[in-house]
């Protein structure tokens, strides 16, 4: 179960340095990671055995629909395998890095089964809109959260 919000930093390289504490659970038995991107311009990263059966879901989409192929292009065509050096780091692909517009300082934010790479401008943004959302009404689905 991946959670809570890292700030961290690229490298000159792009190299990220996982926290040790997630690195077992994200690579089990040096297993690959993989990356990809997601509409809202950060990146998506996930142990590979949890990124499988989403990739073969993906790709068994119909492929006649332009909304749906442009979403399998974005998903499976930016996607990553990568594996994590003897220090604990991984390379985030130039590719990967200019479309999340990722710099030096990046956060690396637990969703449960993956993790989000975003942008310090683009966590940001995303803190805005959540402090906008708690004065409103919440999403489908979460009206009978507790908290």
């Amino acid at each position: 179960m991946f959670q809570g919000a890292s700030a961290l930093s690229l490298d000159a390289k792009g190299r990220l340095a996982i926290p040790a504490r997630h690195r077992d659970a994200l690579t089990p038995d040096g297993a690959p990671l993989v990356m990809t991107v997601h509409p809202h311009r950060c990146l998506l990263v996930y142990p590979l055995a949890a990124w499988e059966p989403i990739r073969d879901q993906i790709t068994r989409m119909p492929g006649m629909d332009q909304g749906t192929l442009t979403f399998k292009r974005m998903l499976i065509g930016f996607a990553q395998e990568e594996v994590l050096d003897g220090a604990g780091r991984v390379l985030v692909a130039p590719s990967l890095r200019k479309f999340a517009e990722l710099d030096k300082q990046v956060w690396l934010v637990g969703q449960g089964s993956h993790f989000e790479l975003w942008s310090d401008e683009g966590w940001q943004r995303q803190q805005d809109a959540m402090l906008a959302l708690a004065g409103g009404e919440l999403p489908p689905g979460l009206e009978s959260l507790v908290l």
